[in-house]
Formats: C-alpha cells, sequence, structure tokens
C-alpha cells in the first residue's frame, strides 16, 4: 500500500485487525522512515506498532511501549527503533535523546507522541492518528508529511 499526500482512513474492530493494518502499512514504508504515532493513552499506538514492526520482520511479541525506557530496538537490519516522547518535558532533552541519529541511520522509527515536539521531527515523515471508536475499535488516520 503507497502512502500517498492524502489522509487514508482506516477502522480496525479488534487487536488483530490493528496488528494486521501495521503489518500492511509497514509494506509501503521505506528504509529511514519516521513515522508518528498519536493518540489519547489506550487508544492502539503500540498495538499499530507491534504490526508495523512485525511487517518489517521483527518479533512483535517483543513490542512494548517504551514509555520509561524512551527507545527500544527491534529485529535486524532493517532496524525498528520505538521512541515514546510521553514523559519528555520539553525540546531539548527530546533532541538529547539522539533523534537525529536514529533518523539518518536507514532504520524505521516510529515515535509515539512525537506530537508533542514536532520540532525535533523531520519534516518528511508518516502521521497516524489513533482514536477509540466503540470498545474495541479503532479509526486510524494515515497521512504521509512533507
Amino acid at each position: 500500500m503507497a502512502l500517498t499526500a492524502t489522509v487514508e482512513i482506516h477502522r480496525t474492530s479488534s487487536e488483530e485487525q490493528t496488528i494486521a493494518l501495521g503489518e500492511r502499512l509497514a509494506r509501503g514504508l521505506d528504509p529511514g522512515a519516521v513515522v508518528v504515532l498519536s493518540g489519547d493513552l489506550g487508544a492502539g499506538k503500540t498495538t499499530l506498532a507491534k504490526g508495523i514492526a512485525k511487517g518489517l520482520g521483527a518479533d512483535p511479541e517483543e513490542v512494548t511501549s517504551p514509555t520509561f525506557t524512551l527507545i527500544h530496538e527491534y529485529g535486524r537490519p532493517p532496524k525498528v527503533y520505538h521512541v515514546d516522547l510521553y514523559r519528555i518535558e520539553d525540546a531539548r532533552q527530546a533532541a538529547r535523546l539522539g533523534l537525529e541519529e536514529l533518523y539518518a541511520g536507514g532504520a524505521v522509527v516510529l515515535v509515539e507522541w512525537g506530537e508533542r515536539f514536532p520540532e525535533v521531527l523531520p519534516a518528511e515523515r508518516v502521521e497516524i492518528h489513533l482514536e477509540r471508536d466503540g470498545d474495541q475499535g479503532r479509526l486510524i488516520r494515515v497521512r504521509k508529511a512533507s
């Protein structure tokens, strides 16, 4: 599935469907892609990250929220870095994480809560916004920014 400048809208009704969508989205990501995952707590960001990681050859069972460790690394080349900026207090602190090095390394970088600090994100990125749609459902909007 090629990502375009328009917004793609997806609906999932289970964790399994959200993971499967992540796998499909992963096929449209080039090495070095930066993906910003936004949405409220419990919206499904980490679940979608599991699917993207799986689609890129990593074990989805290893994917957990990096809230306390801030950055997780998965897979073999292409590596997947999973970053969580939820507990970061300001852009300077975010910049000290070495995100620019991750962006330049050819890995796919998934950034949860990246919308809090757009100044540390590359201009060219994929933005995915998730929101709850009922008990198990998710409304997922995908947009390629440049």
